[in-house]
């Protein structure tokens, strides 16, 4: 072990979850490199987009979705900077004495580059955190950062691995997962008041027919089945199409809240964008291991874990089309065994592996290898 460290994040938020699922492991990650012993600091803009779009949208949901934050997060020492001619001093002042800064790829790169542009002067140590698909999708935009300044990167799947370390060159580029952090997602006992739940958004054209497949259409094809869905940035169509297919649309979930919501549900769905099921197979994103935090009997659209993260047909269920979804979601309402058999061994897998208690050991592994 290091003894403790001093270490700075930047990401584009933790307070907001607003479309921003990248705010769920961060916060998670955060508690636990703090609970390890370490000095954990978080900056974000001030007026960012989620936060923004969360105050804009939600009314009085998002003040409760802050304060719900404050309260289950309160030991997070988060910093707001304006993007002005105030940031280049705060930065002076916030990374004198660092050991380890964590940058996180939804940063804008004006905020990157300046961070890096101190490494050489400060001494720290710089690692890019990536946890979408634009690396292997639009590759452009990761280039306007100074990666060549990095002293590695983190990347949420072993495909985008090596897409910085082959295609970028990079040197050091580790597989570092997301996780759940199972003291808030677990299993809630409350009574269950729904058939199948989906948290998610639209996704931007990016998962449209599989949303229609997967989701719609099995769920047009249930009937008396309460089927629920959670999410932001529907459009007017997609919202049609949803209550045609007799689902309830409810909107904005503050992710805090999810646990509660799997919990009343009998099955969860995953659902996972185009680039997770074909060139970057073997990436699940966060919302799988929550859902499996939460105890939640998952069932998923076709999915590939080719990096062995959990156990296929034991800890969540794959289907190979929509009629496959309808019939085996049919199957699973009327087997109370099955389903709590799929929650029991899902939690296990993340309580054996996937917690953000694990990413925070790993990290610290990972910069006393940078350091050797």
């Amino acid at each position: 072990m290091s003894g403790k460290l001093r270490i700075r994040i930047f990401a584009h938020s933790l307070v907001s979850d607003w479309n921003h699922g990248n705010a769920h492991f961060l916060r998670g990650l955060s508690r636990a490199l703090i609970r390890l012993g370490h000095e954990v600091r978080s900056y974000e803009e001030l007026g960012a987009w989620s936060l923004s779009n969360l105050m804009k949208h939600e009314g009085e949901t998002a003040i409760e979705a802050v304060d719900d934050f404050r309260r289950t997060y309160p030991e997070l020492d988060i910093h707001f900077y304006q993007n002005d001619d105030t940031f280049d001093p705060f930065l002076e002042e916030q990374l004198q004495d660092v050991d380890l800064v964590l940058i996180h790829e939804w940063n804008e790169p004006w905020v990157v580059n300046q961070v890096l542009a101190l490494k050489e002067k400060f001494g720290f140590r710089a690692l890019f955190h990536d946890t979408h698909h634009r690396a292997y999708t639009r590759a452009g935009e990761i280039l306007r950062f100074h990666l060549h300044k990095i002293d590695g990167v983190l990347a949420f799947g072993e495909a985008i691995r090596r897409i910085y370390a082959d295609g970028f060159g990079i040197p050091r580029a580790w597989t570092f997962h997301e996780a759940a952090d199972e003291q808030v997602f677990r299993p809630l006992a409350t009574p269950q008041n729904a058939d199948v739940l989906w948290i998610g958004n639209w996704g931007d054209e990016e998962r449209t027919h599989e949303l229609m497949e997967f989701l719609v259409q099995p769920a047009a094809a249930l009937t008396g089945r309460k089927i629920i869905v959670y999410g932001v940035r529907y459009p007017e169509k997609a919202l049609e199409k949803l209550e045609a297919a007799g689902i309830e649309y409810r909107g904005y979930l503050p992710n805090l809240k999810a646990p509660q919501a799997y919990s009343e549900s009998a099955l969860s769905l995953h659902v996972p964008r185009r680039q997770y099921a074909n060139g970057l197979s073997g990436i699940p994103t966060i919302r799988v291991f929550e859902a499996l935090s939460c105890g939640a009997p998952l069932l998923c659209a076709p999915w590939s874990d080719a990096e062995n993260l959990f156990r296929p047909g034991q800890d969540y269920l794959c289907v190979p089309n929509g009629e496959a979804m309808r019939s085996e979601i049919e199957h699973l309402l009327k087997d109370d065994r099955a389903r709590r058999q799929l929650g029991e061994s899902g939690r296990e897998t993340i309580l054996k592996h996937h917690t953000c208690m694990h990413r925070a050991e790993q990290l610290i592994g990972i910069f006393e290898e940078m350091s050797r």
